[in-house]
């Protein structure tokens, strides 16, 4: 069931991306320590720079591979070396850039939804103050 949120009392809230950390993970001592070393080694990992050091590791293995003259051990290279050494890194480059992206959604989405929600509760206020008037004219006409 849906909670009915009071206009006047409401406070927009923006949620970002490191914002649901400690929900990943919890906040006790090692729910931090797992979520920072986590983030760390993704940060580490998700660069384009890793995907180049990946690329010239992987690349190592290729003679041997083409040496071996079979297309098995070359498509074992290619799935198991190369695709997952370098798709890794660029995967979490583009999560990274997705990801901020639809920080910035959220952000524009909350600034937009503010100003909403200030105008809802000046609408009210205007209603009420009507409401006033048109009691206070009922008492005089009445």
């Amino acid at each position: 069931m849906t909670e009915v949120i009071n206009p006047m009392t409401h406070v927009p809230r923006l949620v970002l991306t490191e914002h649901v950390h400690a929900r990943v993970h919890g906040t006790s001592p090692m729910g931090r320590f797992n979520a920072a070393v986590a983030v760390r080694i993704t940060k580490i990992v998700g660069t384009m720079y890793c995907a180049y050091v990946f690329t010239l590791v992987a690349l190592v293995a290729l003679p041997a591979a083409i040496q071996q003259g079979s297309a098995t051990v070359l498509v074992n290279w290619l799935s198991s070396n190369f695709v997952q050494l370098v798709l890794l890194p660029i995967i979490i480059v583009g999560q990274k850039v997705i990801s901020a992206a639809q920080d910035a959604r959220a952000e524009a989405d909350h600034e937009t939804l503010t100003a909403l929600h200030q105008m809802s509760v000046q609408q009210i206020q205007i209603l009420n103050g009507q409401n006033e008037i048109l009691d206070l004219l009922r008492k005089r006409a009445g």
